[in-house]
């Protein structure tokens, strides 16, 4: 199609013109034949301009229906528009694509980051990690139906001996039905919070991920079940579904697991996950005003799973609410994040005296603020600062006299630090961490990259 429709005027308004003067002012026949030859060589040209057009407009389309069959071929929608509102500006996470048979398409993709950790008060803890590497492939099958995973590497060394771990971080079919709504299942991340769901190193601020979206949110969280997701053109997006959920058979009243996040103590991760009960989750998000995002998210479920000595009818449930302001070099995020444990009264008793009970109530908040004060071609710096405050025991159920639990201190973490990017998929990243009451305090260099 041409895609200027009125482009033919201004030939005709020539045309139109030179008729006009030749009959007014040209007698001569002589001046008649060239006003007749000019005319026919305006309307040569006309037609040769209206042919270029539609040309350059067929060009145009092909170029487009060629990146979105790359677009396609790599995250699906689920994942991938999340990362607009994520902790950092940089980059979305990139993906080659392979050309397959019939016109499908095999995307591979992935991240990685190495953290150095210099503690404060004791130099024994200081220590360098290749904390994770990430490999991820896609598959196209066709406009509608995508394939996503995600494998990671932790810790550069994986045996029995070793500290490391591999693991199936996603692993889901997604179909699209039409523009506004998609299903998907497998294993996939739960949207919950600004990172669990863009939580590549490029995407967020720090060497590490922050305490909230650690020890609260415990990303990166996923789940195995079935979803539904989509949107409107008035800019409101929905995700809901249907997963496995926790299991509270896991918790461990002797170690440490549940005092440093008490939802990542008992998720399955899809591993012989016991699935006697399921759990449900819904999230919105709100961006029809320009650099605003306004969301959150709430996740339950019973988590005794039919399992022997779990008395009553625990339920285990989450819920998060942020926002996130992007415009004009500013980035501003907040979120807070409230989650629950019912009916522990009797497995606490039955286990007094023990280092680590079952919260009934944990939470975390933070505000943070970065600005881009430098960019020049691909590099950029962004400094910021991150204030939260967390607990992940702020209450316990109710016991007898002289057997009930205290409730944790409140923790609070200040961050400063910045982000360099020498291009939106590579970043370097410092930041010094003053905790309040762990001995924490520590000094940060990172690199980080998606590809």
């Amino acid at each position: 199609m041409n895609p200027n429709p009125h482009s033919n005027k201004a030939p005709l308004f020539s045309l139109t013109a030179i008729s006009l003067a030749a009959a007014m002012f040209a007698a001569p026949a002589d001046a008649a034949a060239d006003a007749d030859a000019l005319a026919q060589k305006l309307d040569a040209l006309a037609a040769q301009v209206q042919a270029m057009q539609k040309e350059i407009a067929e060009l145009k389309a092909q170029n487009e229906a060629l990146a979105a069959q790359q677009e396609a071929g790599a995250r699906p929608a689920a994942t991938t528009t999340a990362a607009g509102a994520s902790g950092a500006a940089g980059g979305h996470a990139g993906a080659a694509t392979v050309a397959a048979s019939d016109d499908r398409q095999l995307s591979i993709y992935g991240y990685g980051e190495i953290a150095y950790s210099n503690y404060d008060h004791d130099d024994s803890r200081t220590q360098a990690d290749l904390s994770r590497a990430v490999f991820g492939f896609g598959y196209r099958f066709n406009d509608s139906t995508h394939f996503l995973s995600e494998f990671e590497f932790e810790h550069a060394v994986t045996s029995a001996d070793d500290s490391g771990e591999a693991e199936v971080e996603q692993f889901y079919v997604d179909h699209s039905f039409n523009p506004y709504i998609s299903a998907k299942a497998g294993l996939f991340l739960i949207p919950s919070g600004l990172i669990n769901t863009a939580h590549e190193p490029t995407r967020y601020y720090g060497v590490l991920r922050n305490q909230v979206e650690t020890a609260i949110i415990p990303s990166t969280w996923r789940e195995g079940g079935v979803g539904l997701h989509g949107s409107s053109d008035l800019g409101l997006s929905w995700d809901l579904g249907l997963t496995t959920g926790m299991k509270l058979a896991n918790w461990d009243f002797t170690g440490s697991d549940g005092k440093e996040s008490p939802f990542g103590a008992i998720h399955q991760e899809l591993q012989f996950a016991s699935a006697s009960d399921l759990s449900q989750y819904l999230s919105l998000e709100y961006d029809g005003i320009a650099g605003l995002r306004v969301g959150g998210s709430v996740f339950t479920g019973e988590v005794d799973q039919s399992q022997p000595g779990i008395p009553g009818n625990p339920r285990a449930t989450l819920w998060e609410a942020h926002t996130r302001y992007l415009a004009h070099n500013l980035d501003l995020a907040a979120l807070y994040a409230h989650g629950s444990i019912s009916d522990t009264a009797a497995l606490n008793l039955a286990n007094v005296g023990q280092p680590t009970p079952i919260p009934k109530d944990f939470y975390g908040w933070y505000l943070q603020a970065a600005y881009k004060v430098w960019q020049h071609g691909s590099y950029s710096a962004s400094p910021f600062l991150r204030y939260e405050r967390y607990n992940t025991g702020s209450s316990f159920a109710a016991q007898p006299a002289g057997l009930g639990t205290a409730a944790y201190p409140l923790e609070s973490v200040q961050t400063i630090g910045m982000n360099f990017y020498l291009d939106p998929n590579v970043v370097l990243k410092i930041d010094y961490q003053n905790f309040d009451v762990l001995d924490d305090d520590r000094f940060d260099l990172g690199i980080g990259l998606t590809f």
